[in-house]
């Protein structure tokens, strides 16, 4: 159709950011420091290509995924150690602090709680910001490559998206049916990974990511979490998802426990306060 008339002047309209943040409480990323020099390693895990392991992390405590032998992406869920319905939400996550994260953001958990589960307290590629095509490293807005898609597109019958091997690790982690974890397994943070938005169509896109070996990103536990990372079997995301030939390689994964005399005070945040019983 036609453009109207006003069409340019529609366009000009200035945007407005959905959710000014200035309100909202910043971690004290100097206590978190200092909590970080009394941890201990209380486990190592290396996840081998194209598979997933979990972990978990005391409330206080640190975990840091670090490439370790080549560029390689991994994606990852996280839920309360002691509760799988609170978990994750990369949706709120993107709206409060944008489409990648890196040092001072943190992940949030879905209603009702709605809180902070992690802050990422280091990430040695926060200088990448934002390249020339507006790609990012850490996004959180894929949603995890996955058996249902492929098959959509490609008639494939692939089972080591990370959909899948998400699934695998909670459910050994848990004791649960695979079916019973996949309905726990949520959209992720795509570690290491490097996306945007194409300026002209919109559509996701990935790159080769920057990632290096000895590049970490690290986590402040604000809760007992319970953790599961999948090596995407994209490698570094350079040309595809869900992929036999890509180059793929193991990620490593460090828990860390702070002694509680070193907390002092420290208490993970509490749920959301909004009282629910006035809006039903």
């Amino acid at each position: 159709m036609a453009e109207p008339k006003d069409a340019a002047a529609r366009r000009a309209v200035e945007p407005v950011i959905c959710y000014p943040v200035d309100s909202l409480p910043q971690p004290d990323l100097g206590a978190y420091q200092k909590f970080r020099t009394h941890a201990t390693k209380i486990d190592e895990l290396v996840v081998p290509p194209r598979d997933a392991l979990s972990f978990k992390v005391p409330a206080g405590g640190f975990f840091r995924i670090t490439s370790v032998e080549g560029p390689q992406v991994g994606d990852l869920n996280l839920w309360h150690a002691d509760d799988l319905n609170e978990w994750f939400f990369s949706g709120k996550t993107r709206a409060l602090h944008g489409t990648h994260v890196t040092e001072g953001h943190q992940l949030w958990s879905n209603f009702p709680v709605l809180r902070p589960l992690a802050t990422i307290v280091a990430d040695t590629l926060d200088w990448y910001g934002k390249d020339e095509f507006g790609g990012g490293v850490h996004d959180v807005i894929g949603t995890r490559c996955d058996p249902y898609t492929n098959n959509l597109l490609s008639g494939g019958h692939y089972h080591h998206c990370c959909h899948s091997n998400l699934t695998r690790a909670l459910a050994d982690a848990t004791g649960l049916t695979l079916h019973e974890a996949e309905a726990h397994v949520h959209d992720v943070l795509n570690v290491f990974m490097c996306t945007g938005f194409t300026r002209d169509t919109g559509q996701y896109f990935m790159k080769a990511s920057p990632v290096r070996p000895d590049d970490f990103i690290e986590f402040f536990a604000e809760v007992p979490l319970l953790g599961a990372l999948s090596t995407c079997p994209g490698g570094d995301c350079s040309a595809e998802h869900s992929s036999d030939t890509a180059a793929c390689y193991p990620l490593k994964v460090e828990v860390f426990e702070t002694p509680a005399e070193a907390l002092g005070d420290w208490q993970s945040p509490p749920s959301n306060g909004y009282d629910r019983s006035h809006g039903r």
